[in-house]
């Protein structure tokens, strides 16, 4: 479970990450609202704090919320303000929990835990759609969209992309790629990995310049897919 901590304040900000890492979870953390709106794809949960610079949290909560990529990860306000007008503003904003400073760490796990577990059971499963950024496959009808643009992929092009695309940030050599995609057909002849990912990043790239960056050339191994940033 990746969980995104929002907060200006480092200290806080070092205390969440090293508590949740405790409890298992992968943590990504951003200083302030822009910050979080750059990097909420993909995430399972936000932990958000209400007074940012910049972009406060109120308004990095409705935009998140108003954008389908992010739409349905779920929010936790972190907030120093005890008001009720505050409270009721950010569930109104589609947060999912509220929690005041200085919280309980135990409770904030106990809050964590049951809004993983409600949320999870409130969304669909799609298990035969993946998203990440801006791009769409859908793996039963051997699809791919980035946007509302549909590629035009060879079987072995969409195969790549499937298989970097579910492994986030995991680097591929290309001699691993030729094995799974092609299996003995190619087998040591790795131009044909680099000739298909430049394939995948130009027909992508005219339709988000960030999707075709996403898939990244690791030196001296091959190619791994990070995680592009949303369109705020």
């Amino acid at each position: 479970m990746r969980i995104l901590v929002v907060d200006d304040e480092s200290s806080i900000r070092e205390l969440l990450e090293f508590n949740l890492k405790k409890n298992g979870y992968e943590v990504v953390t951003a200083a302030d609202g822009q910050q979080a709106l750059q990097l909420a794809a993909g995430m399972d949960l936000i932990l958000l704090d209400l007074m940012l610079p910049e972009v406060d949290g109120l308004t990095v909560c409705r935009h998140l919320k108003a954008d389908a990529d992010t739409s349905g990860i779920p929010i936790i306000m972190l907030t120093a303000k005890a008001e009720e007008i505050d409270r009721v503003l950010g569930l109104e904003l589609g947060a999912d929990d509220y929690v005041v400073k200085p919280f309980s760490m135990r409770e904030l796990m106990a809050r964590i835990k049951a809004v993983l577990r409600r949320t999870s059971h409130e969304k669909p499963v799609r298990e035969d759609v993946l998203k990440s950024g801006g791009l769409r496959m859908d793996f039963s009808s051997y699809q791919a969209w980035v946007h509302d643009h549909l590629l035009s992929l060879t079987p072995k092009e969409y195969e790549l992309l499937k298989l970097l695309v579910t492994n986030p940030g995991r680097a591929f050599s290309r001699d691993e790629l030729l094995e799974r995609i092609w299996g003995y057909e190619y087998y040591g002849d790795t131009r044909t990995v680099d000739v298909h990912i430049r394939h995948l990043r130009a027909k992508m790239s005219p339709y988000d310049a960030r999707l075709g960056d996403a898939i990244e050339t690791v030196r001296g191994v091959g190619y791994r897919f990070r995680r592009p940033v949303s369109a705020a």
